[in-house]
C-alpha cells in the first residue's frame, strides 16, 4: 500500500457542525422529549413564575444560560471528576452559575431581582439542569453538551412562556404589561368589554393551561405513559 493510500484510509470525515444527530439534540426536547410535558421536570417554576411574561422571559433566559454553561463546564471536566464526588462537583458548578445570574439581576435589574430571586436560586435544584449533567454532559464532548443543554433549556423555556402568555392575557388582560383587552374593547365601543378571569393568576390556572399543553402535545406525538 502506498503512503498516499494509507493516509486516505486513516483520515476520516469529521462530523458536520450541525449534523442530523446534532440537530436532534436541539429539536427533540422541543416536542418529542420535552422536559416539562414529557419528562414532567421543572414543574414548580412553570407554575410559580408564569403569571406575567416579563419575569417568565427572564427566568427562561437564566435557565438557558445555566444549563448551557454547566453542561459545557462539566463536559470539559468529565475526565477529571472522580465518580464518588461527581454530584457535589455538579452542584458546585450550577450554584456558581446561579449566583452569577442572581448578582447580575441584582446589579442591572433590581426590581426583577426582587421578584425572581427565590426562584432563580431554585434553579440549583431544577431536575432539568442536574439531569442533563448526569445523563449527557458527563459522557459527551463539550460541543455536543452545549447543544444538548441548549435544546433542553429551550424546550423548557417555550413551555413556560406559553403558559405565561395565556395566564397574563386571560388573567390580567395584558401581554408584557400592554393592556390588550382594553385596546380590543375600545375598538368596539364603550358598551363592549372583555372580562378577565382571576383563576388564571392563581396556581390553579397554571395547572389548567399546563395540563392542556400536555394533552395537546401528547395527542399530537402519540406519547403514552407506561
Amino acid at each position: 500500500m502506498s503512503t498516499e493510500t494509507a493516509e486516505k484510509a486513516i483520515v476520516k470525515d469529521s462530523e458536520a457542525f450541525l449534523s442530523k444527530r446534532r440537530k436532534k439534540l436541539i429539536t427533540d426536547p422541543l416536542v418529542d422529549d420535552n422536559p416539562i410535558t414529557i419528562q414532567v421536570l421543572g414543574i414548580c417554576s412553570a407554575l410559580a413564575v408564569t403569571t406575567q411574561m416579563q419575569p417568565t422571559l427572564v427566568m427562561a433566559l437564566s435557565v438557558i444560560f445555566v444549563v448551557v454553561m454547566s453542561n459545557l463546564t462539566i463536559s470539559l471536566l468529565r475526565n477529571k471528576i472522580p465518580g464518588r464526588v461527581r454530584i457535589i462537583v455538579q452542584l458546585a458548578v450550577v450554584a456558581t452559575l446561579v449566583t452569577l445570574v442572581n448578582e447580575v439581576l441584582k446589579a442591572f435589574a433590581y426590581d426583577m431581582y426582587k421578584e425572581l430571586s427565590v426562584f432563580v436560586g431554585l434553579i440549583i435544584t431544577n431536575c432539568i439542569v442536574m439531569g442533563r449533567l448526569e445523563a449527557f454532559a458527563l459522557g459527551n464532548k463539550p460541543y455536543d453538551s452545549i447543544l444538548d443543554g441548549f435544546g433542553s433549556a429551550l424546550g423548557y423555556s417555550w413551555i413556560i412562556l406559553t403558559v405565561a402568555f395565556f395566564r397574563e392575557l386571560w388573567g390580567s388582560g395584558a401581554v408584557f404589561g400592554i393592556p390588550v383587552f382594553d385596546y380590543v374593547s375600545g375598538l368596539f365601543g364603550e358598551d363592549f368589554s372583555l372580562a378577565t378571569n382571576g383563576l388564571m393568576v392563581s396556581p390553579v390556572g397554571a395547572f389548567i393551561i399546563l395540563g392542556l399543553l400536555i394533552w395537546v402535545q401528547r395527542s399530537k406525538t402519540g406519547y403514552v405513559e407506561h
